[in-house]
């Protein structure tokens, strides 16, 4: 008899903490949705798309949109990774021939803003294809294209 009152004691127990942890999981969620404010912006929300993608630094950010804006509609978007990787997207005004002399340009400018260290600019088609990769060594003050 000892035996049985006990197991449902324990039983009882399971039971209750079980239900608890169920009702305080569910309705915890709603509680804290009725307390937030709903005027507050999610966290990033007042940064733009063309800032979160042209650069992972402040100053890559600021080189990306210089790219952009000075390049006369030549160049639909850059972004600076690391301060050392551009990628731009040109549009289809560029001619084939014009694509090596471009990213020469770029890697010369780009070599101003961050100097010593080795830079590579990804040149992309105006589909988002790879054309033309030019890397920059500090140590020959080359630049090889692929």
């Amino acid at each position: 008899m000892i035996l049985l009152q006990q197991s449902r004691k324990i039983l009882m127990a399971g039971i209750l903490i079980l239900v608890l942890t169920i009702t305080t999981a569910c309705g915890g969620s709603n509680v804290a949705q009725l307390d937030r404010p709903t005027s507050t912006p999610a966290i990033g929300r007042d940064v733009t798309y063309t800032e979160l993608e042209r650069g992972n630094s402040p100053s890559g950010q600021n080189f990306g949109n210089w790219v952009v804006q000075t390049s006369k509609g030549l160049i639909k978007d850059a972004y600076v990774r690391d301060n050392n990787k551009l990628g731009i997207v040109i549009s289809p005004q560029v001619r084939p021939q014009e694509v090596r002399p471009l990213a020469k340009s770029l890697v010369q400018g780009f070599r101003k803003q961050f100097p010593n260290q080795d830079l590579t600019v990804l040149v992309y088609a105006p589909d988002k294809k790879l054309i033309l990769t030019a890397k920059y060594d500090t140590q020959t003050s080359q630049v090889q294209y692929t």
